[in-house]
């Protein structure tokens, strides 16, 4: 029985980094090479010299939403929604699934008011969900609900990055750069974090030495905050999250590997919506499923089916993060790459420093 607290390290708190460096693509890049189990410690700019023409580089677009509203309830008050979920739109409202802050709790009807100088929101909860969850309904008499809500919304940092409220220099900063070059499709509530490093000159230089860049899109949702309960890895469940990898993709992916190129996953958001399409089952069907829910949850004992290298950060212990990175990479060896990480120094978690597997 694996547990969860075979996958725990020791991670002095002064390595997790609180804000972005100035260059996107001036972190560290330790590099692992599984077959001889070798560790390199480089620059993230240095991935150019271990990328081949004819590698499939894939990347999330994903864009990170402004999901965190701070209100005030009919009474008075304070009241926070963390938006989760779309479930509809018709432009003059908005319903969303929300996990929900108050010093009271909430019941159905109740209404919560965000005032700012960009503009209002009302949220009317409508009915409980699972999960903890509740839905609300947002308004708003100061133009279409998602133009106000992305004018007032605040940036959702994982609750390891600590920021004072009042700091604008310090929101305009996240707004910015816990964001990737190339996001487009609204819906995450995370970032994908290994895609944080690249800028546009890095992709630009990637592609001229023939690298073939692809993107596809998966919502990074609710269970990026949220611990493993059950000390059974094998009794845990990931939260589903949205994918969508596209017709133009999906052909890239099977003719590489027809090919024998390699397949890069620029972090894990990509390697589970790669390796959910390209499961066995699913590769199966008549017309394979391109874009849906997944929960996939990928722990030691996996066998990829598309992902040949990978790109990510370090990740919190005891996460399905560093589970799916230890499946790739072994857990010992991975675990001895995070005692080196370290000891060297590197920055840890969203912020931080990255690592390429191959």
């Amino acid at each position: 029985m694996m547990k969860i607290t075979d996958f725990n390290f020791n991670l002095p708190e002064e390595l997790i980094a609180q804000h972005p460096l100035k260059d996107r693509s001036a972190s560290r890049l330790m590099v692992l090479n599984r077959e001889g189990e070798t560790l390199e410690h480089k620059h993230f700019t240095d991935l150019f010299d271990y990328l081949q023409s004819g590698d499939l580089l894939l990347l999330n677009d994903t864009r990170v939403i402004p999901a965190r509203l701070l209100g005030k309830k009919s009474s008075g008050g304070r009241a926070e929604i963390f938006l989760v979920r779309l479930i509809s739109s018709t432009g003059e409202a908005e319903r969303w699934q929300c996990m929900v802050k108050t010093s009271k709790g909430v019941k159905a009807g109740a209404r919560i008011f965000f005032e700012n100088p960009e503009g209002t929101l009302e949220a009317c909860a409508m009915e409980r969900a699972e999960n903890n969850l509740w839905i609300f309904e947002l308004t708003s008499k100061d133009g279409k609900v998602s133009e106000v809500r992305e004018r007032i919304g605040k940036v959702p940092l994982p609750p390891y990055i600590k920021r004072d409220a009042g700091d604008t220099e310090v929101c305009i900063e996240d707004k910015a750069r816990y964001q990737t070059v190339f996001a487009k499709v609204d819906g995450a509530v995370a970032a994908p974090t290994a895609a944080l490093h690249f800028s546009e000159d890095l992709i630009k230089k990637i592609k001229s030495k023939g690298v073939l860049v692809f993107f596809l899109t998966l919502h990074t949702g609710l269970g990026t905050f949220l611990p493993l309960r059950a000390e059974n890895i094998s009794e845990n469940k990931l939260h589903s999250e949205y994918y969508n990898l596209g017709v133009e993709t999906f052909e890239a992916v099977t003719l590489a590997k027809k090919e024998g190129r390699r397949v890069v996953a620029v972090g894990t958001t990509v390697t589970r919506a790669i390796e959910t399409v390209f499961k066995e089952k699913n590769l199966a069907l008549a017309k394979p499923v391109l874009s849906g829910e997944t929960d996939i949850f990928i722990t030691p004992g996996y066998k990829f089916s598309a992902v040949s290298a990978m790109i990510t950060n370090f990740h919190l212990p005891e996460s399905s993060l560093i589970m799916l990175v230890s499946a790739f990479a072994g857990k010992d060896f991975i675990l001895k790459a995070y005692a080196a990480a370290t000891q060297e120094r590197y920055r840890f978690f969203s912020y931080g420093d990255a690592m390429l597997i191959l």
